[in-house]
């Protein structure tokens, strides 16, 4: 039997990693062994379909599988969105895709780098630049 050809492609946002593999298939999509069909809430589901809706054509004729870890509800949704986009463009190195992607919203393509700031030493607990309130007499 001849090994399937398949790829890799990560993203980010937060403290949230997602890996997409991508490999022939028939348009299946499953985000942590579950059909993006089913992900709830819906609007998170509508933002992780958007690079597949926009890929067209090329994005039924592949399997995506997405593992994501880490990070909340919505960095998890967004990386699993930038992750999917890597993966179509790597997969059919197309340069109007990739066009396409970074003039509808360049965070299908890259990763968000942004991180919490740590909190900082004898501080308030609320916060890495809170502090008590001042009061002028």
């Amino acid at each position: 039997m001849a090994k399937k050809k398949s790829m890799l492609a990560t993203g980010k946002r937060k403290k949230a990693v997602a890996r997409a593999i991508i490999t022939d298939g028939k348009g299946v999509v499953r985000i942590n062994s579950v059909p993006i069909e089913n992900i709830q809430p819906r609007y998170k589901r509508m933002r992780m379909q958007e690079p597949l809706l926009l890929a067209g054509d090329a994005a039924g004729a592949v399997d995506i599988d997405v593992s994501v870890a880490g990070g909340g509800v919505w960095g998890q949704g967004n990386a699993a969105r930038t992750a999917i986009g890597n993966a179509l463009v790597e997969w059919t190195k197309d340069k109007k895709l990739k066009e396409l992607y970074a003039e509808y919203d360049r965070s299908i393509l890259v990763s968000d780098a942004r991180r919490t700031e740590p909190h900082k030493p004898s501080r308030s607990k609320d916060g890495p630049r809170a502090s008590k309130q001042q009061s002028k007499r």
